[in-house]
């Protein structure tokens, strides 16, 4: 068992990162699961979590936080008008199905497995948004169904399985077919809402009676780290709302492709460093 001090500043840690997560939820419309994975990595494996099950528990307590600052951020940017509601309600079956989806591949995938899909895709749009170019569209209206409700299914399987609230996804989606950065942004907070609640469910049924989970965990999910953040989190959500209005469009995807940057290559260095 690690020393007390040794506890009191990995807690520290993560309620550092439960102020992040709540910023980048607002700012960014997500859940703040890219900052949060990475730290839950480090403090489970401190905490001697077995490599098999430390990822899988990152990624299900990501998403078990997602909830609160999803739905946070959510009520804000609704508030302001700038939610893509229809949308939303054409995902309202898709989305969920995603995330369970989610979770049945997590119960089967290794940890480095989980890695590599999170390293993948955060580069890959990190480097849409920094290199992002007026002609990069893919056309000028959403698709209609099925091809809107099938990636529906595929934003919510993708952003489970890095244990995001699909911000991620989404706001590439909807500015790849001419839809402004802000609104994307909104409408993503309410994407998290739809894939971290069914994602609780399945990561709990994902990771039921796995060997080596520390206390208070409920299969892939920590209620302690859960507990830490959430609170932290929805005090400093509506700030971020604040700067994701005040921020020009150019600015706000340099920044999120920067920090897509960051996450992915931390995650290649815990792979091969």
């Amino acid at each position: 068992m690690p020393p007390v001090a040794d506890l009191l500043l990995f807690a520290a840690a993560i309620a550092a990162a439960g102020v992040v997560s709540g910023l980048l939820a607002g700012i960014f419309g997500i859940g703040g699961g890219a900052i949060l994975v990475p730290v839950f990595y480090q403090v489970f494996g401190y905490l001697d979590v077995p490599e098999a099950v430390r990822m899988h528990l990152s990624v299900g307590t990501s998403i078990a936080i997602i909830v609160p600052t999803s739905l946070r951020s959510f009520t804000a940017h609704r508030k302001r008008g700038a939610v893509d509601m229809d949308l939303l309600k054409g995902w309202i079956v898709a989305l969920p199905l995603g995330a369970i989806l989610a979770a049945v591949i997590a119960a089967y995938i290794s940890s480095e497995g989980l890695r590599l899909i999170f390293v993948a895709i955060a580069i890959l749009f990190a480097l849409r948004m920094l290199f992002d170019q007026p002609h990069w569209r893919l056309g000028t209206e959403l698709p209609q169904n099925p091809w809107r409700w099938i990636a529906g299914v595929v934003i919510g399987t993708l952003s489970g399985l890095m244990g995001i609230g699909g911000g991620v996804l989404n706001n590439t989606y909807m500015t790849l077919y001419g839809r402004p950065i802000h609104q994307a942004v909104a409408t993503s907070s309410g994407v998290g809402v739809l894939i971290s609640i069914p994602g609780i469910f399945g990561y709990i049924w994902a990771g039921w009676r796995a060997p080596g989970l520390p206390p208070f965990s409920t299969g892939f999910i920590n209620w302690v780290a859960v507990a830490l953040i959430i609170p932290i989190a929805l005090v400093v959500t509506p700030y971020g709302v604040r700067i994701a209005h005040a921020l020009s469009k150019r600015h706000l995807e340099i920044a999120f492709g920067l920090f897509l940057l960051f996450v992915g290559a931390r995650f290649l260095y815990s792979i091969y460093g």
